[in-house]
C-alpha cells in the first residue's frame, strides 16, 4: 500500500518523502492557521457566529486541501481567502446592509458559476494564455505581497501619516520577537538544517512563552463548535439574489476568486518548478478541487475559499505532492480541537516565514525580459501593485490592461492572444466594478 501511495503521488519523480512531506503540510498549516481565529473575527463583526464560522473555517480549510491533494496532487492549500471576507462582512453585509444570510447565499451561487466555468475549461484556457513573463512577474509579486504582509505582522512596517509606511518602532518587543525568528530562521536555512523555517517558528514561539510577550495556553484540547448557526444557510437564501445590486456582489465575488486564485496557482507553481512550457500541468483539477472548496465552503458558512500564498512556507521547506497539502487538511480537522493551543502561533510567529518566502520567490525577477519595455512594464506594475493594493487580483489587474496596450505600442500586437484581449476587457470592468 505504501508503495502503490507513493507511485501515485510521485515521490520517485519529485524527489521526496513522507518525512519532508509532513513537515511542508504541518509548516504550511502553521503558516495560515491564524485565519481560524481571523475570520471569525471579520465575519463576526457581520453578525455571523463567530464558534460556528470557526467550524466552519476549518471544515472549510480540511475539505479544500484535501482534495487539492489527493484528486490534483498539488502541494497547495486552500482556506478562507483574507480581503474577500473583509469584502463580504464590511462592504457587503454593513455598508449595503445586506443580510449576512443572503450574502452567503451570494457566495453559494458565485462558486455554481465557478464550477461551471471551471467545467468548461475557460479558466485552464485563461491561465495558460497568461505570457510567461507575465507569471514570473505574477509569482515574483506574491513574493512581495507576501513579504509586506510579514513585515507589517511583525511590526518592523506600520502605517505613518507622512510618509504612508514607515519603519516600525524597535521598543515594541514583539517587534524583537520578529527579528528573533528572522535571524534564527535565515541562519537555519544558511545551515541547509532540514525544515527550519518551521524550526524557526517553534524557537520563536518558546521564546516568546517564555519571555511573557505570547500568553501560556489555557488548555490544549476543547470540543469544536456547533455549525448549526451557519450550516445550510446559503442554500436556504438563494431566492434572495433577486436584485441588479446583489448580482453585482455575486460577480465581484467571483471575479476577485478567480484571478486571486489563479494568480496564487501560477505564482506557487513557478516557485515549485511545476510549469513546463508555460503551462501548468492538471491545472484543470487544481481549480475543480479550489472551486468545489468554495462550492463546500459556502454551505458550511464561511466566505469564500481560494489556494494560499502561505502554501509558500511549505514548498520552501520541500513540499513536492499532494501529500503536503492532505497533511495541512488533517491538521486543520484536529485544530477544531487543539483551538488553546494554536493561540500561541501569533502573527510574531509567522511573520519571518512569509518575509524568507518572499525571499525565496522574489527570485522570478531574474527570469523576466527587462531589456524590452512593453514586457518591463506591465510586469513591474504587477509587482509593484501586489502589495501597494495590497490584492493579488488587483495587482494582476495592473499588468493585464497595460499589457496589450504596450505591446501594440511596439507593433507586437499580432503576438497578443484573444485571451488576453479579452482579460484586459474584463480587467477594466473589474476594477470599474470593485470602484463603484
Amino acid at each position: 500500500m505504501r508503495a502503490k501511495l507513493e507511485h501515485y503521488f510521485m515521490f520517485e519523480q519529485l524527489e521526496t518523502n513522507w518525512r519532508r512531506e509532513v513537515l511542508a503540510g504541518l509548516t504550511t498549516f502553521v503558516s495560515m492557521c491564524y485565519i481560524l481565529f481571523v475570520n471569525p473575527s471579520v465575519l463576526g463583526a457581520a453578525g455571523m457566529d463567530k464558534g460556528a464560522v470557526f467550524t466552519a473555517t476549518a471544515l472549510a480549510s480540511a475539505f479544500g486541501c484535501l482534495v487539492m491533494g489527493i484528486f490534483a496532487k498539488y502541494p497547495i492549500a486552500s482556506a478562507p481567502a483574507l480581503g474577500i471576507n473583509a469584502f463580504f462582512a464590511y462592504t457587503v453585509v454593513i455598508g449595503m446592509k445586506v443580510p449576512w444570510q443572503t450574502a452567503l447565499a451570494g457566495v453559494f451561487v458565485a462558486s455554481l458559476i465557478f464550477i461551471l466555468i471551471t467545467v468548461l475549461k475557460l479558466r485552464e484556457k485563461i491561465i495558460n494564455a497568461i505570457p510567461a513573463d507575465l507569471k514570473f512577474a505574477i509569482s515574483a509579486g506574491i513574493g512581495l505581497f507576501i513579504a509586506f504582509i510579514g513585515l507589517h505582522d511583525g511590526g518592523l512596517i506600520v502605517a505613518n501619516k507622512s510618509t504612508v509606511v514607515g519603519l516600525g518602532s524597535l521598543q515594541t518587543p514583539t517587534t524583537w520577537l520578529t527579528i528573533f525568528g528572522l535571524i534564527v530562521t535565515v541562519i537555519l536555512m544558511i545551515r541547509q538544517v532540514p525544515g527550519a523555517i518551521f524550526v524557526g517558528m517553534v524557537l520563536t514561539s518558546a521564546l516568546g512563552m517564555v519571555t511573557g510577550l505570547i500568553a501560556l495556553p489555557q488548555g490544549i484540547l476543547s470540543p469544536a463548535p456547533s455549525l448549526a448557526p451557519t450550516f445550510g444557510v446559503a442554500l436556504k437564501n438563494v431566492g434572495q439574489i433577486n436584485s441588479l445590486q446583489l448580482w453585482v456582489v455575486v460577480l465581484t465575488f467571483l471575479l476577485v476568486t478567480f484571478f486571486d486564485t489563479a494568480g496564487t496557482l501560477v505564482g506557487l507553481a513557478q516557485q515549485a518548478g511545476f510549469m513546463k512550457d508555460n503551462k501548468m500541468p492538471r491545472v484543470g483539477k487544481a481549480l475543480a478541487a479550489d472551486s468545489s472548496a468554495m462550492f463546500v465552503g459556502s454551505l458550511l458558512g464561511t466566505s469564500p475559499v481560494g489556494a494560499y500564498v502561505e502554501s509558500s512556507a511549505g514548498i520552501a521547506v520541500g513540499g513536492r505532492s499532494g501529500v503536503t497539502a492532505i497533511s495541512a487538511g488533517l491538521f486543520f480537522i484536529l485544530g477544531m480541537f487543539f483551538s488553546p493551543l494554536l493561540a500561541v502561533v501569533t502573527s510574531q510567529v509567522t511573520a519571518p516565514a512569509l518575509i524568507i518566502v518572499g525571499v525565496l520567490m522574489a527570485a522570478n525577477l531574474a527570469r523576466i525580459d527587462w531589456t524590452k519595455l512593453e514586457i518591463a512594464v506591465p510586469s513591474f506594475l504587477i509587482l509593484i501593485g501586489m502589495p501597494l493594493t495590497y490584492s493579488i487580483s488587483d495587482g494582476m489587474a495592473l499588468g493585464m490592461i497595460t499589457y496589450p496596450i504596450m505591446m501594440i505600442a511596439a507593433k507586437r500586437g499580432k503576438e497578443v492572444s484573444g485571451v488576453m484581449y479579452g482579460l484586459a476587457i474584463i480587467f477594466v470592468g473589474f476594477l470599474w466594478i470593485l470602484n463603484i
